[in-house]
């Protein structure tokens, strides 16, 4: 089925782009927050990928043309936590970290085997209620601890599990 909205690709149009040149995605760690501001869990998704395995990620998606990055971003996380997760988009959309995917392993820490893909990275507070949608299976919320645990790193294909330690470095949870 092709997708009619302006700006989505056809199958064949997105891997003739994916081929030739890198890809905008934009990428979010969902946190709860206590009145303070500090992180008290970590969201999860859980999906099932291409090849059946059960794997953890973060939110992600691509930029479409003629989109700003913070409709990207909230876009994908409605998407992806569903329409009522209430998340706090930051002011500044300064990511934490931009993470390069390459479809050779072994040139960054991030691998996706379909494209080279640029991606901005954001920690993105949620006060609502999550219900996953879409291709995710569950959200399952962890302790910043618990999510730095090398048990959740390994669920983490492609370098999500790089990217999640990064967040986790960044707000000061884990060292």
């Amino acid at each position: 089925m092709t997708e009619t909205t302006p700006g989505w690709l056809t199958t064949d149009e997105l891997e003739l782009a994916r081929a030739r040149m890198p890809i905008l995605y934009v990428e979010a760690v969902p946190v709860r927050v206590d009145d303070s501001g500090e992180v008290t869990s970590v969201g999860l998704l859980l999906r099932i990928g291409p090849d059946g395995a059960v794997t953890r990620s973060l939110v992600s998606g691509r930029v479409l043309h003629h989109e700003r990055v913070r409709d990207a971003l909230l876009r994908h996380l409605e998407k992806d936590l569903g329409p009522v997760a209430l998340p706090r988009v930051p002011a500044s959309l300064q990511p934490f970290t931009v993470a390069e995917y390459f479809p050779t392993q072994g040139v960054t820490p991030f691998h996706d085997p379909r494209q080279h893909a640029v991606s901005l990275a954001y920690i993105v507070p949620v006060a609502g209620d999550c219900r996953p949608r879409q291709d995710a299976l569950d959200l399952v919320w962890f302790s910043p601890q618990e999510a730095a645990s090398p048990l959740v790193q390994n669920e983490m294909p492609g370098g999500h599990g790089v990217l999640l330690k990064q967040a986790l470095a960044h707000i000061g949870c884990v060292s």
